[in-house]
């Protein structure tokens, strides 16, 4: 069923390509400037967006085999996800059970059965058990298994790790999903590895994830790198907040090579899986995947966008993953040319240019910003980010229980 929904995707972008459309939005829409720059506002986002609703935190390969864990803090809020030993992923609050400390210095990753705590030595197994408290005749009785590390909801699919930094989160993530991640596992992701990854400091968060939804600015602020010529249109196709966008056209480039592809006189069973996941995918509320090809295979940058620690800051890593990690001296090289592009793109184009933009809106001198009928992306996610922002945590089961009912039907 994804692969036919993937294939009537592909072949209604054919369709517009061949008659020179694309879908328009029924009309342009005007969205606040104070919603990029309100304090208040970024505040109750940090705290109703990417403190309850699920993330994104990990591409699977990040964390391939049993042992390996990462640590991270998002919005304050500080993360352990580990590769337990019957191969699924543990989310935990990275907190001691004893005081609080942190049991893994935030921003490391490794390969560990168990974790001591540092303050005085508390330790804890990798799927959050507690095994040892330090001096135990002197500390007292203590019932291990209530002082377990607090676990979130975690969830992985597609080659992709969700979890819910809501340590009493009753959404599902399969629900918030609404069968997008079924699509998604067309990539493959789930046997890919990981490259490279770096973390980017950028503008506003919406400002930063305003430019993963339009395709409008390519031929414009990318001039110089993507060229002039490059292609400005995108079809949107949604599932609940989530999103792709793809050029309506009906050429695709052919893996490997400069060689164009006319997707319009191949059969259904001929198109092959780049052609059907070309575009941009996006995650609600920040991630994106775009696929390129470097190092002599197909590859797909993830970016993983948060906010920073005010309403203009926010910080991105971009993991390079890779169907096959490159053998050869050449294909390490050419992948790592195509990574170091796109960190050109993104921090001295995208960011540089979203920095300014929320310098001048500051200013306050311009009450309201537009998103055009060619822009639909936008519109549709300032609208969900508002939606989501205010809602309730009863109203949000409510919402997804029927967008993951709408997606099934």
């Amino acid at each position: 069923m994804s692969r036919e929904e993937l294939v009537s995707m592909t072949r209604s972008l054919i369709a517009h390509g061949a008659a020179d459309t694309m879908e328009y939005a029924d009309e342009i829409v005007r969205v606040p400037a104070s919603t990029y720059t309100d304090p208040e506002l970024f505040e109750l986002e940090k705290r109703n967006i990417f403190r309850r609703l699920p993330l994104m935190v990990a591409p699977s390969c990040e964390l391939p085999e049993p042992g390996d864990y990462k640590a991270m803090e998002i919005c304050g809020v500080p993360l352990l996800l580990t590769r337990q030993r019957d191969r699924s992923v543990g989310a935990f609050l990275n907190m001691c059970s004893h005081r609080g400390n942190p049991v893994v210095e935030a921003g490391t990753t490794g390969n560990a059965t168990r974790f001591m705590c540092g303050y005085h030595g508390w330790t804890f197994k990798n799927d959050g058990g507690l095994v040892g408290v330090a001096s135990p005749k002197d500390f007292g009785p203590v019932d291990k298994a209530a002082l377990c590390l607090k676990r979130f909801p975690v969830h992985e699919s597609a080659g992709l790790i969700w979890a819910t930094l809501d340590l009493d989160s009753k959404l599902p993530i399969a629900d918030y999903l609404c069968g997008y991640d079924a699509l998604l596992e067309a990539f493959g992701f789930d046997t890919w590895t990981l490259f490279s990854q770096r973390t980017l400091a950028g503008p506003n968060w919406k400002t930063a994830y305003d430019g993963y939804l339009d395709f409008y600015h390519l031929p414009v602020l990318h001039k110089d790198t993507f060229g002039a010529d490059f292609f400005n249109r995108a079809n949107y196709f949604f599932w609940g907040p989530h999103q792709r966008l793809s050029s309506p056209s009906k050429f695709a480039q052919k893996t490997g090579s400069d060689e164009m592809l006319d997707l319009s006189e191949m059969a259904d069973e001929e198109l092959p899986a780049d052609a059907l996941t070309q575009g941009v995918w996006t995650v609600f509320p920040h991630i994106s995947i775009a696929s390129f090809y470097g190092g002599g295979q197909r590859g797909a940058m993830i970016s993983q966008l948060f906010p920073g620690d005010c309403v203009g800051e926010s910080y991105t890593t971009q993991y390079y993953v890779m169907e096959n990690q490159p053998e050869t001296e050449e294909d390490v090289a050419s992948a790592q040319e195509q990574f170091d592009f796109l960190e050109i793109v993104v921090r001295d184009e995208d960011y540089a240019t979203g920095r300014r933009q929320h310098e001048a809106l500051q200013s306050g001198m311009l009450k309201e910003v537009l998103f055009g009928k060619n822009e639909r992306g936008g519109q549709v996610f300032h609208t969900w980010a508002a939606k989501l922002t205010h809602a309730s945590d009863e109203e949000l089961l409510d919402i997804f229980a029927a967008e993951r009912k709408q997606a099934a039907e």
